[in-house]
């Protein structure tokens, strides 16, 4: 598997596509297509609940939990070529410590957006 490592600029990810189909065309050709859809189901699952878990987190005091979940939410939607998610959880995981409360907020309402942009770009069926 593979990982999302550039940190597009700020505001570049209205721009960014929710998904990269190549990304997901990779993983079914190195687990196939059965594993991969597996695998991605759990990802869909997982990142709902974490999206979730960043709310209920206190940005004050448990910033570095943050900034961990930010990563491994990162790295996971890398793998399955979901740009833009990956690089607001990238911005996420770089700045948890100096956000205010308002941005908090922002960046995570911007990621529900990418989430659901992600899956609204999933082939059907």
């Amino acid at each position: 598997m593979f990982e999302a490592t550039v940190a597009p600029a700020q505001g570049a990810f209205e721009f960014e596509p929710a998904r990269e189909p190549a990304a997901y065309a990779a993983l079914v050709h190195e687990i196939g297509e059965d594993g991969a859809g597996e695998v991605r189901a759990v990802f869909w699952s997982e990142t709902s609940a974490r999206l979730q878990l960043f709310r209920t987190l206190s940005l004050a005091q448990q910033h570095a939990r943050i900034a961990r979940e930010a990563h491994s939410l990162k790295s996971a939607a890398g793998t399955f070529g979901y740009v833009r998610l990956a690089g607001l959880a990238l911005r996420l995981e770089k700045t948890a410590a100096s956000l205010g409360d308002a941005e908090f907020h922002e960046l995570l309402a911007q990621m529900d957006a990418a989430y659901g942009a992600a899956r609204a770009q999933e082939p059907q069926g």
